[in-house]
């Protein structure tokens, strides 16, 4: 799909876009309950420099909306003053096809994301992986060619 628009001339990739995964403990699916607490849904949020979007995959439908505010306006801030956990998230552009998994919000978030890994199913298994692989991030930009590490 993505060559088709490629060629028609209507496909735009936006170097800016931003995204980062909101990981909330609110539902209204008792059976969710059995998961970690504060880690029973996630969606993703989207900021293209112009515009915020989110896709929330809800059990009956999967929301996406582009929001009337100011790209200016700290959306994530927002939510995670209203309780919500927000991370960062880097989008994968992979030739590779992504396995077959049940669908659910993690399932969602990971195919936005690009990320193909079989062993992340629930909220809190995706918010670990985004959490290390953003400390590895961190960690990879501060250092230089030469420097000493320390580990503790």
């Amino acid at each position: 799909m993505r060559q088709a628009f490629e060629k028609a001339g209507n496909f735009i990739d936006l170097p800016d876009q931003r995204a980062w995964v909101v990981f909330s403990g609110q539902t209204d699916l008792p059976w969710l309950n059995l998961l970690k607490e504060g880690y029973r849904h996630c969606f993703v949020l989207l900021n293209d420099g112009r515009r915020w979007i989110t896709i929330d995959p809800l059990a009956n439908y999967t929301d996406i909306r582009v929001h009337d505010i100011s790209s200016d306006f700290d959306l994530p801030r927002w939510l995670q003053i209203r309780g919500d956990r927000i991370l960062p998230a880097r989008i994968r552009r992979k030739d590779k096809q992504a396995p077959c998994m049940p669908f659910s919000c993690v399932e969602v978030v990971k195919r936005v994301l690009g990320i193909h890994a079989k062993w992340i199913v629930t909220p809190w298994q995706l918010y670990r992986f985004l959490e290390k692989e953003q400390t590895a991030r961190i960690f990879q930009t501060h250092q230089n060619k030469g420097d000493f590490v320390w580990e503790a």
